[in-house]
């Protein structure tokens, strides 16, 4: 067997505090207590618990009547030995204090002291923990306790939501030990409870929590290489549990996620955090939920809101025609508030601007965490979403459920919800609208910067971005500009898409798997590879690298002797650039190199610099290898030295036959090179002309295949938006199977013979027992009821019919059949979901034993005698 070597040790995470006290100047938690009336009991099991001098303070928010004077400091300090007071507006919050919510009023926190409203909300409606434990996340950040005890409602859902925000605490009572299980349960239901035990218990664990750093210090980690090392395994744990790579995401909220579920856990050391997460796969899926907080609420930011609705909207409305459906994407939707706030303010622009025509917004919702869709498509919400949504709108755009509201049908019909990872999954395109608010700050700068690109590709020219108050545009300056920068709304700039470089999709760079192991800092460079730069930035021949068209690609060394831009528009084009006496060596050489390959070398050609003869040499390659430059050409030029100049003193060099003949010689050539040169730029101009026409083809070409390309991803894009309502759709088909199941159970289970008319007095549906008053079979359905057969006695049921769904009163008789059977018939209107009448219900409830009882009752009371039973005649 081979040796088995110990495991390297891993790093620890900053070493946890003492005692809960956070170490900067007087900052120390402070716990916010959320409880009904009736939660006496559980406050009283809470505080009796609390160590003396634990550190923090202790603030008690509960449901008060708003007439009676409070008496709970008195009841509470029995529990415990901390001062238990009142709190009063502007009181500054100690640490081992007790502070309790005085009647009729709400209250907030500031800079560790307490503040006092009168309630905004009519009785009834008012959400006091919400208020107050938002502001405490606010102030406190990672020192803010939230706790949730025994009431009724949902009061303080939200709250604990924006605790979790700020990288706090938060605890909820057992709904199994609570009074009233209804407000733990509903902050357990909305994920987002870190710990969740009896009243008795939480005290110990939000010391140990508290004590093991969760909520120390705020100053971030430092994230060095060890330490980095042990958070890659934890992720590279979540990638292999479910496929989700967290790398690019920012490496401090990552820290303080992972430090927070390690002090659940009571773990210090991160490898021991390793382990366990190893050994516990269900302890994986907590993380990755950790991960995916999803922070959100209705209209968050309202004056935003109303500058996408006045600023935004109408210029989308005066651009497109009449009749068009405006696309909209909302990535990193959560459960759904922002999607359906996109969908209520679109309705409320259209009203208020009047737009021509008729606009539609089709809206597509996405995130990565599963559950959180599923929560959204159903468009249920707490009652504490009256804390953001006004009371119009609520009345406009929410129907009141049980235990809150449910998104009214139309609206919810405009939202598409799909899970969708962001980075890796296919853009949605040719969108008008996208929201992308307060998720980029979660990602590394690296990620923003190919995600912005993505978001330019994916709206149509003059389309819409929105952006968080806490995000910017970075360094994509250039392909958005400002509508609005304070409400963060900014329109795309209409850029070529050849002209901006996109990951479509974006790819995650892979981790390293070392076991623990440090990377060092790169290697230096060696003395070959010192020398090689060296050459080629002093002594390697200016160059340009070009295509067959001849536009530069590339430039090396000085190249200012042989090449000078075209006067007008810039042209980086070789034949523009080439100086004079270069132009038609270049032209000519490169046509050959491009048609014929190989290497052509021209020497002692004559340029003209600045009125300077020069003499150069000229070089024209085709490239073959490597397999990226294939196809281009390389054009390298030479100084040559100048020609020998006459002998100093006026004089001539002695002039012998063999220098005459020479230069006639000469002569000749240079006659012959000027014949051929005007020969090959008449040919010159032929091969520019025909040239040029191969280019405007090429263009076409080129220009037809960016089409077909782009056609493709789009094509890509709507495949992916084609399974994405194929999945609403048959999670759709899903539920209305399962309620039609409910339906048709309650119907047999009832045991009354029922039947559905329609405005025409057209059997819709029946139940089996209906046969048994009227001769029905399958094949009825769409049948008149005046056609059908029947053994009741009621010659009128179709005029009282009538008469119901023209009064909308209902009518109940007691109707006897020719066999003797008596029936209860009630028939009321049918009313739709949306208070629409399309029918009448006709019920029939079997009294035959009731009457036949009260009839033999009458009888025994008669002494025998024949008394007719109500209904009948004598």
């Amino acid at each position: 067997m081979a040796k088995q070597e110990p495991a390297k040790q891993e790093p620890d995470l900053p070493a946890p505090t003492a005692s809960p006290k956070a170490t900067r100047g007087e900052a120390f938690p402070i716990v916010g207590i959320g409880a009904s009336a009736g939660g006496l009991e559980a406050l009283e099991q809470f505080l009796a618990k609390i160590p003396a001098g634990s550190g923090m303070a202790y603030v008690i928010v509960q449901h008060l009547d708003p007439t009676h004077k409070g008496m709970m400091p008195e009841l509470l300090q029995r529990t415990t030995a901390m001062p238990v007071v009142q709190a009063k507006n502007r009181l500054k919050v100690k640490p081992d204090h007790v502070y309790v919510i005085p009647p009729n009023r709400d209250m907030s926190i500031l800079r560790g002291a307490l503040y006092l409203f009168e309630p905004a909300a009519p009785r009834g409606l008012r959400l006091p923990i919400d208020f107050f434990l938002r502001s405490l996340g606010d102030d406190r950040h990672q020192l803010a306790v939230g706790v949730i005890l025994s009431g009724m409602g949902s009061d303080g859902s939200a709250g604990m939501r924006a605790i979790k925000e700020n990288a706090g605490l938060t605890l909820a009572q057992d709904p199994a030990s609570a009074a009233f299980s209804a407000m733990p349960r509903s902050a357990i239901d909305a994920g987002v409870v870190d710990i969740v035990a009896s009243a008795a218990e939480l005290p110990a664990r939000i010391l140990a929590s508290l004590r093991h750093g969760t909520n120390a210090a705020a100053a971030e980690p430092v994230v060095d290489g060890q330490l980095q090392s042990g958070l890659e395994k934890v992720l590279i744990l979540l990638r292999a549990h479910n496929g989700q790579d967290f790398s690019l995401y920012k490496k401090t909220t990552l820290y303080r996620r992972i430090e927070r579920r390690m002090g659940i856990h009571q773990i210090d050391r991160i490898a021991t955090y390793v382990r366990f997460l190893q050994e516990n796969p269900q302890e994986l899926e907590l993380l990755f939920r950790e991960f995916l907080i999803g922070v959100t609420n209705f209209f968050r930011d309202p004056a935003a809101w109303d500058r996408l609705r006045d600023e935004a909207l109408p210029p989308l409305f005066a651009r497109s025609h009449a009749g068009r459906v405006l696309r909209a994407w909302v990535p990193g939707c959560s459960t759904g508030e922002e999607a359906y706030s996109l969908a209520i303010t679109f309705k409320e622009a259209i009203e208020r601007h009047k737009p021509a025509g008729r606009f539609s917004l089709q809206i597509f919702a996405t995130d990565l965490d599963g559950d959180a869709i599923d929560r959204a498509r159903q468009g249920r919400y707490p009652s504490n979403i009256v804390a953001d949504v006004s009371p119009e709108r609520l009345a406009r755009f929410f129907v009141a459920t049980d235990d809150g509201y449910q998104v009214c049908k139309e609206i919810r019909e405009m939202v598409v919800f799909a899970p969708q990872n962001l980075i890796q999954d296919p853009p949605f395109t040719k969108l008008d609208l996208l929201l992308c608010r307060n998720l980029l700050i979660y990602f590394s700068a690296e990620l923003q910067k190919k995600l912005l690109p993505l978001f330019h590709y994916s709206l149509t020219p003059g389309g819409v971005l929105f952006l968080g108050n806490s995000e910017a545009l970075g360094s994509a300056t250039d392909l958005f500009a400002p509508l609005d920068a304070k409400a963060r709304l900014f329109r795309r700039i209409d850029i070529p898409t050849q002209a901006i470089e996109i990951d479509f999709p974006a790819h995650f760079r892979s981790l390293s798997v070392g076991e623990g192991e440090v990377k060092g800092p790169p290697p230096p460079a060696n003395l070959q590879s010192l020398a090689d730069q060296l050459l080629l930035r002093q002594f390697a021949p200016a160059a340009v690298l070009v295509n067959e068209r001849g536009d530069i690609i590339y430039i090396n060394g000085r190249t200012g002797r042989y090449l000078e831009p075209a006067a007008g528009k810039a042209n980086w084009n070789i034949h523009a650039m080439a100086r004079e006496g270069l132009r038609a060596e270049i032209g000519s050489a490169l046509h050959q190199v491009t048609r014929n390959g190989g290497r052509i070398e021209r020497a002692d050609i004559s340029v003209s610099v600045d009125g300077t003869t020069r003499r150069v040499g000229l070089v024209v390659q085709l490239i073959e290898e490597p397999e990226p430059l294939r196809g281009m050409v390389m054009i390298a030029f030479s100084e040559l030295p100048p020609l020998p100049e006459t002998r100093k003193g006026g004089g001539r060099a002695p002039r012998g036959a063999r220098q005459v003949e020479l230069e006639r010689e000469l002569q000749q050539a240079r006659d012959e090179i000027r014949t051929l040169r005007e020969e090959m730029q008449v040919s010159q101009e032929e091969l520019k002309s025909a040239n040029e026409e191969l280019q405007s083809t090429n263009e076409e070409l080129q220009s037809t295949n960016e089409e077909l390309t782009t056609s493709k991803e789009e094509m890509q894009s709507l495949n992916e938006e084609l399974q994405t309502v194929n999945v609403e759709l048959q999670s759709k088909v899903d539920d209305l199977s399962c309620a039609n199941n409910d339906m048709q159970n309650l119907l047999n289970s009832t045991e009354i013979a029922t039947i559905f008319l329609d405005s025409r007095l057209h059997v819709r549906r029946f139940t089996p027992l209906a046969t048994r008053v009227i001769k029905l079979i399958a094949a009825d359905a769409g049948r008149p009821l005046s056609d059908l057969a029947t053994d009741l006695d009621y010659p009128a049921l179709e005029d009282d019919a009538r008469e119901v769904l023209r009064t909308l009163m209902f009518s109940e008789k007691q109707i006897a059949t020719r066999d003797g059977r008596w029936f209860t018939v009630r028939i009321m209107p049918y009313r739709t979901t949306d208070n629409v009448i399309e029918g009448v219900v006709i019920t029939f409830i079997d009294i035959s034993v009731a009457k036949r009882l009260e009839a033999e009752l009458r009888a025994a009371v008669t002494g025998g005698k024949t008394v007719p039973v109500q209904g009948e005649s004598m």
